[in-house]
C-alpha cells in the first residue's frame, strides 16, 4: 500500500481521518476527553476504512445502529455493501473514488456523493446515504484505500425533494403552480403557431368562495378548491395540462383544440363541478364555477394575450356560465390600440395620487440641531385636492388587502429621491404585511441593485407593536434589511411594552421613543424616568436613539443631556410636502 495516507487500524476500531487527533482535548489540564463513539453516535454517522485491493471494509462499532444493519458481515467488503444500493442510484462511492481525475500528491483525493441504499430488503425501507472521505493511491498512482463516514440524511433528502415539488406544484391541490403552467402555455402556443394548429386555454373560477371562507372557515374553502381541482382533472383529456392560476382560479392548456372542441370541454367542466355537492368536514357544500376561454394563436398570439382574453371571457358571463371568447377583428384591434393609452393613464393617475411627505430628524448636540435624515410620510390625494394621512389610509388599504402596494409604491418614490440627491438620507415605513411579502422584499432588492450607494443612505422603520408579534420573524426581517445594506429602526418603542431584553435581541440600529413619552416629558416624573432609563440602555446596547414629538426648547435640552442623539417634533420642524434638500447644497442632508 502507498505511505502517503494514515496507517490502518485493527479491525473493529474507529477509522479517524488523517489530523484528527491533533483536534482531540488531552493532557493533565482537561477535565474531560471526547469519547469518539459518543460523537459518531449524537451526529448519526460511522467511519470506515475500505482497502480496494482487497475490497475489506472495516466499520465503527456504531455502524449497526446507523445503516440499521443486523449483521456487520453483510457490509465487510465492498461487494457486499453494494449490494444494499438501490438500483436507481446515478452515483456510488465506487464512482466517486474509481472515476476521478484527481491525482493524490500526498494528502490523498477527496470525494463526496450521495446515493440510496436498502437495508431490510423485506420492508423495502430506504436510507439516503451522504458518503464522503479521502482516497488515498497505491503505487501506480491509482486510488488503493479510502477513509471516510457515511451520514444518514433522508430527511434533508426528503425536505429537498420537497422543496422541488413545490417548486413546480401547487402545495394544496398538487396541480401545476401558475409559473409551470405559464411555462407549458407558451411552449404549447410556440408549437401550435409553428405547425399551424390551434391551441386553447380555459381559466375555471370558483363562485363565490369569500363567502365559503366567512360560512364555514378557511379550512373548508381549501376543502373546496382541492376538491374542485380534483373534479377538473377527472374531466380533462390525457394530454392537456392543469394548473392553479391563482387562490380561486383553475388554468387548463388544451392542445390541438378548436372552438367546438374548448367550447364541448367547458360545459364537461360546468357541469361535473356543479351537478354534485362537495362534501366537507361542515357538511356538503354547493359549488359553482365560472369559465372563460380562448383559442389561439387565432384570438391570441402570446401568453399575456391568452390569459388577458380568457379574464375577459370570464368576465363577461354570469356565474356558473362558459364562453370560448371570440373577439371580432375590428373589435380586437380597438381594444389593442386602446389599452397602451388606458394603462398609461392608469398609471400616471395611482403615481399623481401618491406622494411623500418629509418630517426632518435633526440631530442633537452642541446646542445646534443639525439635520441628520428625513422620515417619508404617505400621503394620498384625493379627488377634491386634499391629502389623506398614513392614518387615514392604512386601516383602509389593510382591509382591502392593499397595503402592500402602497408600502412599495412609497419605497419607490423615496429610493427615487435618494438616487436624485446624493447627500440625503431618508427613512420610510414598512406596515406588517409587508415584512413578510416576497414580492415587497424582490422589489426592495431591485431597487437597491438598480440605484448603486442608496442602500446605506435608507433607513426602513418598523413599529414596536409590529416586532413583538413576532420576535424571530422580526429578527429574520432586521437581518435580511442589513444584510442589503439598509439600516433599521423601531418605531414608537415603548407603546407596546417590549421588554429590554426583546429589544438586544432584535438586532436594530435605532429607537424612536414613542412621542407619548416625550411629548409631557417636563410634567411627567414617570416619563422621565422611562425615556431617561431607556435611553441609557440603548446607549449600553450602542443603539441611537430618537426622541418623537419633541415640543419645546426645555425638553430638548433635557434629552441632550441625558445623551439622545436626534429629535423629532414640532420644535426643531414640521412635516411638509417640500423637499427642503433640494433647496441648495448649503442646506442638502
Amino acid at each position: 500500500m502507498s505511505g502517503n495516507g494514515p496507517q490502518d487500524a485493527s479491525p473493529g476500531e474507529p477509522i479517524m481521518p488523517a489530523g484528527a487527533a491533533h483536534s482531540i482535548p488531552s493532557g493533565p489540564n482537561i477535565a474531560a476527553k471526547l469519547d469518539a463513539a459518543d460523537i459518531l453516535a449524537s451526529v448519526g454517522a460511522a467511519l470506515y476504512h475500505w482497502d480496494i485491493e482487497s475490497d475489506a471494509l472495516v466499520w465503527s462499532p456504531n455502524v449497526l445502529d446507523v445503516l440499521c444493519v443486523a449483521d456487520v458481515a453483510t457490509i465487510s467488503t465492498g461487494r457486499r455493501y453494494a449490494q444494499l444500493l438501490d438500483a436507481a442510484n446515478v452515483q456510488a462511492r465506487f464512482d466517486a473514488v474509481m472515476q476521478t481525475d484527481q491525482r493524490d500528491e500526498g494528502r490523498g483525493g477527496f470525494f463526496q456523493t450521495e446515493y440510496c441504499i436498502r437495508p431490510d430488503s423485506g420492508s423495502g425501507a430506504k436510507l439516503w446515504i451522504e458518503d464522503s472521505g479521502r482516497w488515498f493511491a497505491g503505487a501506480g498512482g491509482r486510488p488503493a484505500r479510502v477513509h471516510g463516514t457515511v451520514r444518514v440524511v433522508t430527511e434533508r433528502h426528503e425536505s429537498d425533494s420537497r422543496l422541488s415539488y413545490l417548486a413546480y406544484h401547487d402545495s394544496l391541490t398538487g396541480e401545476l403552480n401558475r409559473h409551470q403552467l405559464t411555462v407549458i402555455l407558451e411552449k404549447t402556443l410556440g408549437e401550435a403557431m409553428r405547425s399551424r394548429s390551434s391551441c386553447g386555454f380555459l381559466l375555471v373560477a370558483i363562485d363565490n368562495l369569500g363567502r365559503i371562507n366567512d360560512s364555514y372557515g378557511f379550512d373548508i374553502a381549501d376543502e373546496v378548491i382541492a376538491a374542485v381541482a380534483k373534479r377538473i382533472r377527472g374531466r380533462m383529456r390525457g394530454k392537456d395540462s392543469l394548473g392553479r392560476y391563482s387562490g380561486t382560479k383553475f388554468g387548463i392548456v388544451l392542445t390541438e383544440c378548436t372552438p367546438d372542441d374548448m367550447a364541448t370541454a367547458a360545459d364537461r367542466l360546468l357541469a361535473g363541478v356543479r351537478d354534485e355537492m362537495v362534501p366537507t368536514a361542515a357538511g356538503p357544500v354547493a359549488v359553482t364555477v365560472t369559465i372563460g376561454g380562448v383559442t389561439a394563436p387565432r384570438h391570441a398570439r402570446s401568453v399575456p394575450e391568452v390569459l388577458a382574453r380568457a379574464k375577459e371571457g370570464g368576465a363577461r358571463r354570469g356565474e356558473g356560465q362558459a364562453a370560448g371568447l371570440i373577439l371580432r377583428l375590428s373589435a380586437q384591434s380597438r381594444a389593442r390600440r386602446a389599452a397602451p393609452r388606458q394603462h398609461a393613464r392608469h398609471r400616471r393617475d395611482r403615481r399623481r395620487a401618491q406622494r411623500t411627505a418629509h418630517l426632518p430628524c435633526l440631530r442633537n448636540g452642541g446646542g445646534e440641531h443639525l439635520p441628520a435624515f428625513y422620515e417619508c410620510l404617505m400621503r394620498v390625494r384625493r379627488t377634491d385636492g386634499t391629502l389623506l394621512g398614513a392614518s387615514d389610509v392604512v386601516p383602509v388599504a389593510e382591509r382591502l388587502g392593499l397595503v402592500r402596494f402602497l408600502d412599495h409604491r412609497v419605497l419607490e418614490l423615496v429610493v427615487s429621491e435618494l438616487a436624485a440627491a446624493p447627500a440625503l438620507q431618508a427613512s420610510v415605513n414598512v406596515s406588517p404585511a409587508s415584512t413578510t411579502d416576497p414580492d415587497w422584499w424582490a422589489g426592495l432588492d431591485s431597487l437597491l441593485r438598480t440605484h448603486a450607494g442608496v442602500s446605506e443612505r435608507l433607513i426602513v422603520e418598523i413599529t414596536e407593536s409590529a416586532a413583538i408579534h413576532d420576535v424571530d420573524e422580526t429578527r429574520g426581517f432586521v437581518a435580511r434589511v442589513k444584510d442589503l445594506g439598509c439600516r433599521i429602526a423601531i418605531d414608537d418603542f415603548g407603546a407596546g411594552y417590549t421588554s429590554f431584553r426583546n429589544l438586544r435581541k432584535l438586532g436594530v440600529d435605532i429607537v424612536k421613543i414613542d412621542g407619548a413619552f416625550v411629548e409631557n416629558l417636563i410634567r411627567s416624573e414617570d416619563d422621565r424616568a422611562f425615556v431617561r432609563t431607556l435611553i441609557d440602555l440603548a446607549r449600553r446596547l450602542g443603539l441611537a436613539t430618537v426622541a418623537e414629538w419633541v415640543q419645546d426648547e426645555r425638553t430638548a435640552k433635557t434629552l441632550e443631556a441625558w445623551g439622545c442623539e436626534y429629535l423629532q417634533g414640532a420644535h426643531v420642524g414640521l412635516t411638509s410636502l417640500e423637499r427642503p434638500w433640494l433647496a441648495s447644497r448649503a442646506q442638502a442632508v
